[in-house]
């Protein structure tokens, strides 16, 4: 496991359609540094929690149909992360499988539950004061973790137990969610080359 730890969970996935134009590379095992140039700011700032909460090397590059709105931007950056995780995960021998974190920032706590179980499934509560942080349409965030569960093949739990200033919500839920994945692809020590599945595969 240490030399699959070291060597192996990093990948490059490339997205190229008619709307969006999206490089993403990931390195499970980093530091928790971020390259990110999304064209989303807001975005950008929440996905620099994801890489400093889960200790994860993030690199993002996109350029997408912004003059119509982020939608694309966004729901094909979670796209792209997801494949990106997929292929950087690999067999999932010697993981946790789970993963679960509670933040608070201020008046906000959010709980992220995540599981590496091979099946996409989203099951999301958040509510916000206000339509837009900043220039950016909360409705959005869904869409990105909608992509992330598609295509990473996770099963993922999001609620915001409460809160009440929109920035806030966000950063706690995008915090937890770093936390979550970090513990559920630590190794397992009693787990080494095991699948954690009483099924053998995931």
């Amino acid at each position: 496991m240490a030399d699959r730890k070291q060597k192996d969970r990093k990948a490059s996935v490339a997205r190229d359609t008619l709307e969006t134009k999206i490089s993403v590379s990931v390195n499970l095992d980093g530091d928790g540094k971020a390259k990110l140039n999304t064209g989303v700011p807001f975005l950008d700032h929440m996905l620099d929690q994801v890489a400093r909460h889960g200790m994860i090397d993030l690199g993002i590059e996109a350029k997408g149909d912004l003059h119509i709105d982020a939608h694309h931007t966004v729901e094909d950056i979670g796209i792209t992360l997801g494949q990106a995780f997929t292929k950087a995960v690999g067999d999932k021998k010697g993981i946790r499988r789970y993963g679960h974190a509670y933040v608070p920032l201020d008046e906000a706590l959010s709980r992220v539950v995540i599981d590496f179980s091979g099946r996409p499934g989203l099951d999301y509560h958040v509510e916000f004061p206000r339509a837009r942080i900043a220039e950016f349409d909360v409705d959005l965030f869904r869409e990105f973790f909608q992509g992330f569960v598609n295509h990473a093949q996770v099963t993922l739990h999001i609620d915001n137990l409460r809160g009440k200033n929109a920035h806030h919500i966000a950063e706690t839920v995008f915090k937890a969610f770093g936390r979550a994945v970090r513990m559920a692809l630590e190794a397992d020590s009693r787990m080494a080359g095991v699948t954690p599945s009483t099924k053998g595969t995931l």
